[in-house]
């Protein structure tokens, strides 16, 4: 399903799993329900005729509340923050990742070839 992509990639951005925090993990909950909202209606808006009350000669209601949900999912990811953060290695696994690097040498001190 497409919300469970964007949910991981969004936590993902926030520097993984291990990384986020329980409330962090309550807001980017809020954050795909308002998507879902938000993607249920921009279908619905898109397939009328028309998105104004010829009578009224007003937006139709549905516009100005999809328009209130966008506003919400916008603060819900301001307060995440809108930087992508990147993992942070421990001292364990940048030596880790160098031993494997390590090229063997041999007894006169040059890499084999």
């Amino acid at each position: 399903m497409a919300i469970r992509k964007w949910r991981a990639e969004l936590i993902a951005d926030l520097g993984g799993e291990e990384a986020v925090s329980t409330q962090q993990l309550a807001i980017v909950d809020l954050c795909g329900k308002q998507k879902i909202l938000l993607d249920s209606i921009d279908t619905w808006l898109l397939s009328q005729p028309s998105l104004i009350n010829r009578r009224k000669r007003s937006l139709l209601p549905v516009v100005i509340q999809r328009q209130a949900l966008a506003d919400g999912l916008s603060r819900y990811l301001a307060q995440l923050g809108l930087e992508r953060r990147h993992k942070v290695k421990s001292l364990h696994d940048i030596l880790a990742a160098n031993d494997d690097n390590d090229t063997p040498a041999s007894a006169n001190g040059k890499a084999d070839s």
